[in-house]
This record gives C-alpha cells, sequence and structure tokens, in this order.
C-alpha cells in the first residue's frame, strides 16, 4: 500500500480549488431567478391563527367555507402566507385611496 504525503502546498491549493467551486455554486444560485414557487413562503395553523388573531374554531370555518385554501400533508394543515395577505387585502374596508 502506497503512502502519499501531503504537504502544506498541496492543502493551499485544495483550499482554493475548493473556494473556487463553491463560489462557481453560488454565482449559479444568484444568477437563477427566484421562481414563484421558491418564493412562496407555508405557514401553519397556530401560525395563522396568531396572524389573524382568531380561534381554531374560526380558522375551521373559514376552511369549511373555502374563504382560506390550504394543503394538508400528513394531518399537518398548511397556509400559502401570500394567500393569506391577499386575502386581507381583498376584505379591507375603508380603504385610503392613494
Amino acid at each position: 500500500m502506497a503512502t502519499s504525503i501531503i504537504t502544506p502546498d498541496d492543502l493551499e491549493q485544495f483550499k482554493w480549488e475548493l473556494l473556487d467551486q463553491i463560489k462557481q455554486l453560488l454565482d449559479k444560485k444568484v444568477d437563477k431567478p427566484i421562481s414563484q414557487e421558491e418564493k412562496r413562503v407555508w405557514i401553519k395553523s397556530h401560525q395563522v391563527q396568531r396572524l389573524l388573531g382568531i380561534s381554531p374554531g374560526t380558522l375551521q370555518n373559514l376552511r369549511i367555507n373555502g374563504i382560506i385554501p390550504y394543503t394538508k400533508v400528513g394531518g399537518v394543515l398548511f397556509y400559502n402566507k401570500e394567500d393569506i395577505d391577499t386575502i386581507m387585502q381583498n376584505n379591507m374596508r375603508n380603504q385610503i385611496v392613494r
């Protein structure tokens, strides 16, 4: 079995190659436009209740009446935060016209 000795110069060269590869990966990530799906933020029921200041029963009524869309995964309900914001904006009363 052959052994190889790693010198400080080898480690220095490895470091620069690794940093260069990481930089290339980050540049690809930054250049890629963010799609609508990627910026979607999902929140759970308790977060919606806290956000809107409502009880679990009120949230259930909003779901049943089709006012708030949701997704259920394995018994956990998720809500798109953008949908919640849109519903709040659309139901605003006495809006100030700018």
